[in-house]
C-alpha cells in the first residue's frame, strides 16, 4: 500500500507551515510526521531547485500520495507546476491539491485541471517570448547594442583586423591585448560581415 507525504512551504523564516499541516489533516489525510516535508524557500525558486522538495522526490515511489495545500507549492509558475506533476505522474505518484477541492491531479478530473494549467503554461511561455522580443526590439530602436560587450576600442579593433590581414596569429593578438582568442575571432568576423561593433 502506498504511503502519504505532505509538502509544505513558506517563503520567509517568520512564517510557519503549521497551518498547512492542519489543513491537510483536516482534509482527512493521515500523514506520519516523518513524511511531512516542510521548508522555507521563496516561491520564485523552481521546485527542482528546492532542497526539501528534491529530497522528497528521491523518497517518492510508485503508489505513493503527495498532498499540498496549493498548486504554487509545486512550482514557481504554471510551467513549473506542469513539469512537476508530469514527473510525479510518471513515477506513479498521485498528487492531491486541497485548493482544488482535494482533487487528484493524476485522475480524470485532475487531468482536465492540468489541461487548463497547460494552456496557462503555454500562455505564460508565449508572453515571456513576446516580452523578450519586444524588449530586444525596443533596445535596438534606442540604439543599444545587443550581445556581449567588448573591452577593445574601435582603434584597437581596426589594428587587430589589419594585423590579421598581415598574417599575425589569433593567439598572439589575444595575448597582446589580454583577451581570449574568441574575442579576436569575433572582431575579425564583424569586420568581414560588416557587422556593428558593440559600444
Amino acid at each position: 500500500m502506498g504511503r502519504t507525504f505532505a509538502y509544505c512551504r513558506v517563503s520567509t523564516a517568520d512564517q510557519t507551515t503549521d497551518n498547512q499541516v492542519h489543513e491537510i489533516e483536516a482534509a482527512g489525510f493521515a500523514v506520519a510526521s516523518n513524511r511531512i516535508i516542510a521548508e522555507t524557500v521563496s516561491g520564485s525558486v523552481a521546485a527542482s531547485e528546492r532542497k526539501g522538495f528534491a529530497d522528497l522526490m528521491r523518497k517518492l515511489e510508485d503508489g505513493d500520495v503527495l498532498v499540498v495545500t496549493k498548486l504554487d507549492r509545486l512550482g514557481r509558475n504554471a510551467m513549473d507546476v506542469r513539469m512537476t506533476v508530469e514527473y510525479l505522474t510518471k513515477l506513479g505518484v498521485r498528487v492531491h491539491c486541497l485548493a482544488l477541492g482535494g482533487v487528484d491531479l493524476t485522475s480524470a478530473a485532475g487531468k482536465m485541471t492540468m489541461g487548463v494549467l497547460n494552456a496557462v503554461a503555454e500562455f505564460e511561455r508565449d508572453l515571456l517570448i513576446e516580452r523578450t522580443q519586444a524588449g530586444l526590439k525596443r533596445a535596438k530602436a534606442e540604439g543599444k547594442t545587443l550581445g556581449r560587450p567588448t573591452s577593445l576600442s574601435p582603434e584597437i579593433e581596426r589594428s587587430i583586423v589589419e594585423q590579421r590581414a598581415c598574417g599575425v596569429g589569433v593567439r598572439a593578438l589575444a595575448r597582446q591585448h589580454n583577451v581570449s582568442p574568441a574575442t579576436i575571432q569575433r572582431v575579425e568576423r564583424r569586420a568581414q560581415t560588416g557587422g556593428s561593433r558593440p559600444t
